[in-house]
């Protein structure tokens, strides 16, 4: 079984891909005004309207209403991450933080206000437990207009 992705309903699809293009520097992949995908190295980000919701069970999502999951990525440089992207995110929970296991982190909010962690290993374990899961392209800040 591989893990592929991680689907976040949303009532402004166009603005929560927005941000991700920009946040994580790649567009985008459309299949509908109500679905797209935002690929990385290891996983895709889905992004879908609420009238996809009944397609699966009526009721059964709600956007922005996530209140404990966290979605993480991996990249080269987290503080690199914050100056890009301070003056474009509204809502930076925690800077660059050093957490006891060895990464370090930058938590924020996307839009929708679902919590968004990008981290960077500098602990040796860290560094050797996410060898091989680096992508090769950094974070960075990303094309504008990609729809």
């Amino acid at each position: 079984m591989d893990f592929v992705s991680i689907r976040v309903i949303t009532d402004d699809v166009a603005r929560l891909v927005g941000f991700y293009e920009r946040a994580l520097g790649t567009a985008a992949t459309w299949a509908t005004e109500d679905f797209a995908e935002v690929g990385t190295a290891g996983a895709t980000l889905a992004i879908a309207g609420t009238r996809t919701v009944p397609l699966f069970a009526p009721g059964s999502a709600r956007p922005a209403d996530n209140h404990s999951v966290i979605t993480e990525f991996l990249v080269d440089d987290v503080d690199r991450v914050h100056r890009d992207l301070s003056g474009f995110v509204t809502d930076f929970v925690a800077g660059p933080t050093t957490m006891p296991w060895g990464n370090r982190s930058l938590l924020l909010r996307d839009p929708d206000g679902n919590l968004v962690n990008f981290f960077t290993p500098v602990t040796a374990a860290a560094v050797e437990k996410f060898a091989g899961r680096r992508s090769a392209r950094p974070v960075a800040p990303a094309p504008s207009g990609s729809r």
